[in-house]
């Protein structure tokens, strides 16, 4: 399929309906994935229950979004290891990983081979998650589906050999090691505010719910708040906004995602350019996870930072341009 062709095709979807993927059974429920989104809504609305509010749970999911969504899903799983937007040392890398891990979206290998599938077909019907089939299918539908050609595990997955390779990322794959973390953190947050609550002369059911409150939002509210955001990126942002480049698919820079999402509702920019560590191109589409890694190049940790290709900048040129 030709440029050409590819974006009629994602035009004509953005106005009708796509097929879902050949090898997708939407009848079959994908159980070990399904499991764990329901627990969390269901689990997650107690965070607002009287009993469980407290000022200090909800710091822990402002912080928590931040260190496990953004440095962990945003800079690591997406920017650094599926599109390689920049190298770091192996210690960050991993430790990147590992955060990204505690947001329960699949192991890092997982995610890459989905995210790079998505790359080599945006709104086609081989595409794991495009909205054109339907909103709910690209929102979530697509997570909760049997799907062949989206294994439970990237032991064998052609999209992530190079991460199969590295005996950390395998180490993760096997015996769901990425799911024992994510049980692990729960007595984190649990422990944590338990201890606090004793160090401040709590008596024990007191402290108990304060353990409980960091849990609640800590974890479950924070992590279903930015699945929500990062689904939407899948949909929301195949959907509606504005387009600053031609692209071979519906995909739209979409305000509202672009600032919750820390820059990754960009998501037109993020296509026309995969690579680049940087989503906003325009002066006012902020970009929190592109400062990281901004930041994280001064104080000499990341290196080999892919920039937007000097074309866009041209494209641009007539509106704005990309600022230093």
């Amino acid at each position: 399929m030709t440029i050409g062709e590819a974006s009629k095709a994602a035009n004509t979807g953005a106005q009708g309906w796509l097929p879902l993927p050949a090898t997708a059974v939407p009848l079959r429920v994908e159980w070990p994935f399904a499991n764990g989104i329901i627990l969390y809504h269901l689990v997650a609305p107690l965070a607002v229950v009287p009993i469980y509010f407290s000022w200090t749970g909800v710091t822990a999911a402002i912080l928590g979004y931040f260190v496990f969504g953004v440095l962990g899903i945003n800079v690591g799983y997406h920017r650094l290891l599926t599109h390689k937007g920049f190298a770091c040392p192996k210690w960050l890398e991993y430790t990147l990983a590992t955060l990204g891990v505690c947001c329960l979206q699949g192991s890092p290998s997982r995610w890459v081979a989905v995210h790079r599938r998505h790359h080599q077909a945006p709104d086609q019907q081989q595409d794991p998650h495009s909205p054109l089939v339907n909103f709910l299918w690209g929102h979530v539908g697509w997570v909760m589906c049997k799907n062949s050609a989206l294994p439970r595990t990237a032991m064998s997955d052609p999209y992530a050999k190079d991460m199969i390779r590295q005996p950390f990322y395998l180490g993760l794959e096997r015996h769901w090691l990425w799911l024992w973390i994510v049980v692990a953190s729960w007595f984190v947050f649990f422990g944590a505010g338990l201890v606090a609550g004793l160090l401040l002369g709590e008596r024990l059911a007191q402290a108990a719910r304060l353990g409980a409150s960091l849990l609640l939002w800590g974890v479950f509210l924070r992590t279903v708040l930015h699945w929500h955001l990062t689904w939407s990126v899948n949909s929301v942002a195949h959907r509606w906004g504005y387009r600053n480049y031609e692209t071979p698919d519906n995909s739209r820079n979409n305000i509202v995602i672009g600032l919750l999402g820390s820059g990754e509702g960009w998501h037109n920019n993020h296509h026309a350019d995969p690579r680049s560590a940087r989503h906003g191109h325009r002066k006012w589409e902020l970009d929190l996870s592109w400062l990281i890694i901004r930041g994280l190049a001064a104080l000499g940790l990341a290196k080999n930072v892919v920039l937007p290709s000097p074309s866009l900048a041209r494209q641009l040129a007539p509106v704005d341009t990309l600022p230093d």
